[in-house]
């Protein structure tokens, strides 16, 4: 399978990095197209393809996939939308708050399967929480995208009305989260840890509670509930940051990229 990502930005160059880690396509396979010259360098060494022609990436690509700011999808797909073979070829669209039916509009050709997919940065490091919307695809096509998504971290084949909840659920939840990462360390220093050894200390503590929480059946308040000891400083802890509104703001802050 030849993929060819339009975009080498910060999404677009996440993707290329995940997929060459990711072992699904040989390095060869993979091409990157970008009308910056300066964009496509940060590949040159890689053992990718390069080129700033949009046109001759997408002619020879199983799956093209446009990963550009939202208000250049519609010239970017204007630009290659003649040399697509739709009983060949597959198309990916991420972009935030494109719609299925301008899309579709914009290709003319009705036949060409495509997808909306948002994932999110950890994609580079394969780690990504990705949503699918498919939009004409077959059954099979559907299973070659989801495979695809599946090697860069956790796909979800969803529906286009929950595409906005997945995107500040778990894209803008990156940044979230790394909020949460950053406070935590400026309390660690503000406790007497130097700043590297706060940050190291706040991530492990992070990923040890995902890990924990991914690899047991239970809901988080009972994993919670094992660190709190009565009367302890975990309750304490917790209890004031409820009391400065943290489940309320994280709520709120989800709500507000709606």
């Amino acid at each position: 399978m030849k993929i060819s990502i339009i975009g080498a930005g910060a999404m677009g160059g996440a993707m290329v990095e995940g997929l060459m880690e990711s072992g699904v396509v040989e390095r060869a396979d993979i091409c990157v197209s970008d009308p910056s010259q300066r964009a496509v360098e940060r590949f040159a060494e890689s053992g990718v393809s390069l080129t700033t022609d949009n046109q001759l990436a997408a002619e020879q690509a199983d799956v093209v996939c446009i990963v550009v700011k939202p208000w250049l999808v519609e010239g970017v797909i204007g630009e290659i939308r003649s040399v697509l073979r739709p009983s060949h070829q597959m198309l990916i669209v991420v972009a935030a708050g494109i719609k299925a039916q301008q899309v579709s509009e914009w290709l003319a050709d009705k036949s060409l399967p495509f997808f909306l997919v948002i994932p999110n940065i950890a994609i580079a490091v394969r780690q990504s929480v990705s949503f699918i919307v498919p939009c004409g695809a077959s059954k099979e096509q559907v299973e070659t995208i989801r495979h695809l998504f599946d090697q860069l971290g956790q796909s979800v084949i969803t529906e286009e009305r929950l595409l906005a909840a997945g995107t500040t659920l778990a894209s803008c939840g990156i940044a979230y989260a790394l909020r949460y990462v950053r406070a935590a360390t400026e309390g660690g220093i503000e406790m007497g840890f130097r700043s590297g050894e706060a940050e190291r200390i706040v991530a492990q503590t992070v990923k040890g509670a995902v890990e924990l929480l991914q690899h047991s059946d239970a809901h988080p308040e009972a994993l919670i509930d094992q660190v709190c000891t009565p009367g302890g400083v975990t309750i304490r802890g917790l209890n004031e940051m409820e009391h400065a509104g943290f489940s309320s703001a994280v709520v709120r802050g989800l709500k507000a990229g709606l």
